[in-house]
């Protein structure tokens, strides 16, 4: 192939298409079109290359070694596309409300509040986004992004949303057949659930820390034992009597309200960092995204009364 013959886009499109679903009877079904257009395809970019990426397996066609990987590159390739016609398209629609945040603060947090004010505002359609990536800050997709760590206070278009804290919760279950608890060191005759969320962001405070800030000597206690990314997960795990989780205070108050969790200590260790609000040059270009970040911004300063009200925070 010389640098002026570049493979076809509609060859590339059902090459990709045949790998993706394992065939060329499926791959022609999803793209509407005839199998022997699918295999005329696959011919002319094989011709375009010069080399062959599938073969026969008995009645199958299968992608060759030099197949699958330059497979791997097309559908990388296909996956932006459509993700950036999505966001293109979402940016047509200026009735549109963007907004990427951390996975379990989306989950815990941020859903919950957001399916109430778009109650509040039913013309509107909200894309909720949770992800660990940043998106880019010349991206059309996203309006609004919630995440953590003092880096994001330094950027341009960024406010403090509030800072957490870590309480030990557990299933009511659980202290059933357990040991009775008077003081935070009755909690290390329980199973103990770890959060860690290296290397992405600095992690929440450990059991040690927590130990260590209560005065409770915890010499010989492995913190490795069951040890979780997310703090939605290690919540959960809480919820389904696996033991006890240092769970953050702002994902833990429909838990709490609803009795699938309790909190027999009182006892709030603050996490290092805060989680921030950034949002895009011209959202506020937008009326709805100006009422939005009011109302968020409000939201944050109530969690984080909240924590205060109900934590003996530690600092």
């Amino acid at each position: 192939m010389t640098t002026n013959s570049f493979p076809p886009l509609r060859a590339l499109q059902v090459f990709e298409a045949v790998g993706r679903c394992g065939g060329i009877t499926e791959a022609a079904r999803r793209l509407g079109i005839s199998a022997g257009a699918v295999s005329q395809q696959i011919k002319l970019l094989e011709d375009t290359l010069g080399l062959h990426l599938t073969q026969k397996d008995g009645k199958r066609l299968r992608l060759t070694t030099i197949g699958r990987q330059y497979h791997e590159s097309c559908a990388a390739a296909f996956e932006s596309l459509r993700v950036a016609h999505a966001e293109i398209e979402r940016a047509k629609n200026t009735r549109n409300l963007s907004v990427s945040a951390l996975p379990s603060l989306v989950s815990k947090w941020l859903a919950p509040r957001v399916l109430e004010w778009q109650r509040q505002h039913p013309e509107l359609s909200v894309y909720l986004d949770g992800t660990h990536t940043e998106p880019s800050p010349d991206g059309y997709e996203i309006d609004f992004r919630i995440s953590y760590g003092e880096r994001g206070l330094n950027v341009e278009n960024a406010v403090e949303l509030f800072r957490d804290c870590v309480v030990p919760v557990c299933s009511p279950r659980l202290l059933e057949s357990g040991a009775p608890l008077k003081t935070p060191a009755d909690l290390l005759a329980y199973p103990l659930i770890t959060v860690d969320w290296l290397p992405k962001f600095a992690s929440p405070p450990s059991w040690r820390e927590w130990f260590a800030a209560n005065d409770v000597d915890c010499e010989e206690f492995d913190e490795n034992r069951l040890v979780f990314s997310l703090s939605s997960v290690a919540i959960q795990a809480a919820i389904d009597g696996y033991g006890f989780t240092l769970a953050q205070g702002s994902m833990i108050g429909d838990d709490l309200a609803a009795g699938r969790l309790v909190m027999p200590f009182a006892i709030g260790l603050a996490l290092p960092s805060p989680y921030f609000l950034k949002w895009k040059p011209n959202a506020f270009d937008r009326p709805h995204c100006r009422q939005f970040h009011r109302w968020l911004v409000t939201r944050g300063k109530e969690q984080q009364q909240r924590n205060e009200s109900l934590l003996s925070v530690i600092a």
